[in-house]
């Protein structure tokens, strides 16, 4: 089976992802990156502006990403030293007496937030439809402790990483929580929120706890923890192609009790986290995604999670005149 055929969504979504962290560009820095199916560049100007750009020059073919170097606030070509500036357009081509008018290179809109680049990706090259926030409440206080990060990138589509919000009784079976979590899912526009109370099974007994989830279309989620100790994660998911996404855990723990304390109570919850997670990993791999799942009533607010995913996607033409 092809991995296409595993599900009945298109394989890239619209929205805001993930596709770098700030401090993994500096100024006069330039790395190559591959999401959306796409080879891009991603690059600082020597003043410190941010820019991504499709990665292959339009002279002759090049990936700027591999040997390009930055000179003041343009990028320039390895292949032939064509500059181009942050907006993508060519400033400069040094053995040429005029510009080619037409000679620019795509740039994608970002975005960063709590020191993640994020950027706009949609299928039909619409500019952003929505927005994500500015900030995250819990990062403008010494209250919490810096990101620790946890990543993998995974066989499998957004959507199917993001339905686990909403499968409830999963959180049982699979992860062994201590009770059958109840989730109830409220939808505003691009927005979902996912609350579920689920407790864990510690060393001195069950802890009662809950997530509450809050997600800005397939790229962001704030899930906010309570229990064993109050843990925010800030969740990305980057489509790399059409059958694998790059998924990123950012934790950060309120701090209790000194600093040894947060250290060990934070470090065996995030360790919990990610043994569920890894627990999803072989699921997600395998699993195919059924258009119509025969569903029973224990089975949380799946129907309301599909019905809000489906205006992240850009339907073929065909799939829309059926519909």
């Amino acid at each position: 089976m092809q991995d296409r055929d595993r599900f009945y969504v298109p394989p890239i979504p619209n929205g805001w992802f993930q596709i770098a962290t700030s401090d993994e560009v500096k100024p006069g820095e330039v790395k190559p990156l591959r999401y959306f199916g796409k080879e891009l560049v991603i690059w600082r100007s020597e003043a410190g502006e941010l820019s991504v750009l499709d990665a292959f020059c339009p002279h002759l073919g090049a990936h700027i990403g591999h040997g390009g170097k930055v000179k003041g606030e343009s990028i320039e070509c390895p292949f032939h030293a064509w500059q181009f500036g942050t907006n993508g357009q060519c400033t400069a081509v040094p053995y040429a007496k005029r510009v080619p008018r037409k000679a620019a290179l795509d740039t994608w809109q970002i975005k960063e937030l709590a020191g993640l680049v994020m950027c706009w990706h949609h299928t039909e090259g619409k500019p952003p439809q929505w927005d994500i926030p500015d900030e995250i409440p819990e990062l403008d206080t010494d209250e919490w402790t810096d990101f620790e990060l946890l990543e993998w990138k995974i066989r499998t589509c957004n959507q199917e990483l993001a339905e686990n919000a909403v499968d409830s009784v999963h959180f049982h079976y699979l992860h062994g929580c201590t009770n059958m979590p109840q989730s109830e899912a409220t939808v505003d526009g691009h927005k979902l929120r996912v609350f579920s109370a689920a407790g864990m099974s510690t060393p001195r007994g069950p802890v009662e706890g809950s997530i509450d989830s809050l997600n800005y279309g397939f790229g962001l989620s704030l899930v906010r923890f309570k229990g064993l100790v109050e843990t925010l994660n800030v969740a990305t998911m980057t489509p790399i192609d059409d059958d694998n996404v790059h998924l990123r855990f950012n934790f950060t723990v309120k701090k209790v009790g000194g600093a040894d304390a947060t250290r060990g109570v934070g470090a065996a919850f995030i360790a919990e986290l990610k043994r569920q997670l890894e627990q999803d990993i072989p699921i997600w791999e395998h699993k195919i995604q059924h258009e119509k799942p025969l569903l029973c009533d224990g089975d949380g607010p799946i129907g309301i999670f599909r019905r809000w995913c489906t205006q992240f996607y850009s339907w073929p033409e065909e799939q829309q005149a059926a519909e």
